[in-house]
């Protein structure tokens, strides 16, 4: 049994049951191993879900790089707001991104420094790829010249947040009502009118 089928398998749980919730011993049933099994490919739990955290963290900048390579041509507005609802889609139909968002705001508390550490860099990512579509939208006079590129960037950054915790903490309908209103404040805020 490979170390990415114990991965896999762990993704579902962590995602579903958070770092204290999961058990090595479940995670050793589902992929059809013994818990000792386990050993052989990562010393502890603590290791693993590392392992998977990683996974996923990289997963989660593909997602971001894709969407930006494939909407990149599109207007800043139209491109900004994309993200937010493929991101918001992406949490409905993905353990990736329900397991990152939740490690993300609930790490488990031994581990808490590395992934806050892990989440800044993340975000610092995340932020920098967003960059040129905020220099190309000031370069052509879409975007409001008091606006700084970084503003414009930390600000989507929160809007980004702000839309996070709704899906973690309500449903799908009140995260929609929110990321109108935040959307269309920030939007306000930056645009060149």
């Amino acid at each position: 049994m490979t170390s990415g089928k114990i991965r896999e398998v762990a993704l579902r749980h962590f995602a579903r049951n958070g770092y204290e919730g999961a058990s090595l011993a479940d995670i050793s049933a589902e992929v059809g191993i013994k818990k000792q099994s386990i050993y052989n490919h990562f010393t502890g739990k603590d290791e693993l879900f590392f392992a998977v955290f990683r996974d996923v963290a990289a997963r989660e900048i593909l997602f971001v790089e894709d969407y930006l390579e494939q909407s990149g041509s599109q207007p800043l507005e139209q491109l900004l707001y994309g993200f937010l609802n493929e991101y918001r889609k992406r949490y409905e139909r993905e353990d990736d991104t329900k397991f990152f968002l939740r490690m993300a705001f609930f790490p488990p508390g031994h581990l808490q420094r590395e992934i806050v550490d892990y989440c800044n860099h993340h975000i610092d990512q995340q932020g920098e790829l967003i960059k040129p579509f905020f220099k190309a939208a000031a370069a052509s006079g879409d975007m409001h010249p008091d606006v700084s590129i970084e503003r414009a960037s930390a600000a989507f950054t929160a809007v980004v947040d702000g839309m996070f915790v709704e899906m973690l903490y309500g449903d799908m309908e009140r995260s929609l009502k929110r990321l109108d209103a935040s959307w269309y404040v920030y939007w306000r805020g930056v645009r060149n009118s």
